[in-house]
């Protein structure tokens, strides 16, 4: 196992990547010799984030099923078909020992093509509720990493590890000294509590109008600060929205580079419900409010908020009900520190920091094998 070969597959949103490059460093801290290549789809995210964390990664010309009716999807066969012939040339090129999917459209052909080509394999499930991809290719899967219990319902149970979301190795339970610094960068008041908005790496329509209402019912009456993260797709209208209005108890930006300092200084987090971000704020340990997208297959993300609210460890409120409730259910818990103690308590227990080298290490036994 001098210089294993391993691909990893996926991607599409910053959800499947971070965890595909934490599982990535792992293996690099085991066995610094391992050659890794990525494989996503062209023109996602991956291709930037891939190639920034210092990785190679090839793309194919694979794309997701529209769920409403669009001529885009006449095309998808087609794509599906080329996907394939180039992740079989890949496969011979790269010659892997190990194939590794996190999730995605984009791990589907790579997965298939290395499993009927002999190359064992390795998938990742984040979620509560399996996705089709994985529910697929799980059938010739040699292990399945899962973060939830239960999940023998869509899988093998004989191949199923329970190992937690690979998440970002900056990500912990934070202290007084992160707190110092996150205000400071932030330009926060230390004296007020804060509520950390995140809406995405692209941001969350339903979470921004929420804080448009916010800005115009609220705004410097309120007497808690908010980080309001709006995602890039949105920055230009909040931009216009946001032009003559000066709230000093708001900082916003399209995208927070330092997470680990906005987890810091929040003492309530409100966040749509993907698997990577709800991993996050278990070893971060934050008392949350999930607003879980209904455009997400098979609503995981509701079932991943739920994985928490049936502990006692978050609180969920519906999309459509967001812009008129969630303002009173967030002040509510901000001005609650008993309850907001026994979130962060019950949230800690079901976060696993160790969980990207877990993986890394499963990996590495396939090889042997």
């Amino acid at each position: 196992m001098n210089k294993p070969r391993i691909i990893i597959s996926g991607g599409g949103t910053g959800g499947h990547i971070f965890p595909a490059i934490s599982i990535a460093n792992s293996i690099r801290e085991i066995n610094p010799d391992a050659e890794i290549l990525f494989v996503g789809a062209i023109g996602k995210m991956e291709m930037e984030k891939v190639p920034a964390a210092g990785y190679r990664i090839v793309g194919l010309p694979v794309a997701g099923l529209q769920r409403k009716l669009s001529l885009k999807n006449l095309s998808l066969p087609f794509k599906v078909v080329g996907s394939i012939c180039k992740a079989r040339r890949i496969i011979r090129e790269f010659k892997p020992d190990v194939a590794v999917g996190v999730g995605g459209f984009a791990s589907a052909p790579l997965l298939w093509s290395a499993e009927r080509m002999g190359i064992p394999c390795l998938i990742q499930e984040q979620n509560s509720y399996a996705g089709l991809t994985n529910k697929i290719v799980s059938k010739r899967a040699k292990r399945i990493c899962t973060a939830y219990e239960g999940m023998e319902r869509f899988f093998p149970a004989d191949r199923i590890i329970l190992t937690g979301n690979p998440i970002r190795g900056e990500i912990r339970r934070y202290g007084e000294q992160d707190k110092a610094e996150g205000y400071n960068l932030y330009g926060l008041d230390p004296k007020k509590k804060t509520i950390f908005i995140v809406g995405g790496s692209l941001g969350c329509g339903t979470l921004n109008r929420t804080m448009r209402r916010w800005v115009e019912e609220r705004g410097e009456s309120a007497g808690y600060q908010i980080i309001w993260q709006c995602g890039k797709f949105y920055k230009e209208g909040v931009d216009e929205f946001m032009k003559g209005r000066c709230v000093g108890n708001l900082f916003y930006t399209d995208f927070i580079k330092r997470m680990d300092l906005a987890y810091a200084v929040a003492d309530v987090v409100v966040s749509r419900a993907g698997a990577g971000t709800i991993s996050e704020l278990c070893v971060a340990g934050k008392a949350s409010i999930f607003v879980p997208s209904p455009n997400v297959a098979e609503d995981h993300q509701t079932h991943n908020a739920m994985a928490l609210v049936g502990k006692d460890a978050a609180l969920l409120v519906k999309d459509s009900e967001a812009v008129d409730k969630l303002i009173d259910e967030m002040e509510s818990l901000l001005n609650d520190d008993a309850r907001i103690a026994s979130f962060e308590e019950n949230i800690m227990k079901l976060g696993r920091k160790d969980a990207s080298s877990v993986i890394a290490r499963e990996v590495l036994k396939l090889v042997k094998e």
